[in-house]
């Protein structure tokens, strides 16, 4: 669109289904890599991805005719679809329903980048579900808890 700018930073968080560890060391990397292209041939920008082996943080720039939601069911979608293609795992693969997305402003590119490239470090010290609950209250969203990922303790 002529004549618009913008600045849209997001942070999108989903986990897999059952919040089961399947995602493994040995093909995080290509699965990072895939849904990076995704992003870009959505036109939009990667800044960073990262995860564990139950859920995945991407930190992406956004276009304002983008629909956030579109994009990450397409990424959702064409990555789960990739796993089972590449048969990376024996066991049932799904992404779990629903996701977390989280706005920033421009000055906080960086620390937001290296929090998500940071995640197995964090997560020495903190479980998922304290994180994303820690993110839902930053950022004050109200929530139901029956809404929420399916947590196994």
């Amino acid at each position: 669109m002529p004549g618009t700018f913008s600045q849209i930073y997001v942070q999108v968080v989903f986990a897999v289904k059952g919040r089961e560890s399947l995602i493994h060391s040995t093909w995080e990397e290509d699965l990072y890599k895939y849904i990076s292209g995704i992003v870009r041939n959505k036109e939009q920008k990667m800044l960073a991805i990262n995860g564990m082996p139950d859920h995945i943080h991407f930190f992406i720039g956004m276009k304002p005719s983008c629909c956030l939601s579109d994009l990450v069911r397409e990424v959702k979608k064409s990555s789960n679809d990739f796993i089972l293609e590449k048969k990376f795992t024996k066991f049932k693969f799904n992404w779990q329903e629903g996701y977390g997305a989280f706005s920033y402003s421009h000055s906080q590119i960086d620390s937001v980048a290296k929090y998500i490239l940071n995640q197995k470090e964090h997560h020495k010290k903190h479980t998922f579900r304290e994180e994303y609950l820690d993110l839902l209250k930053k950022f004050e969203i109200e929530f139901k808890e029956e809404y929420l990922f399916k947590w196994i303790e």
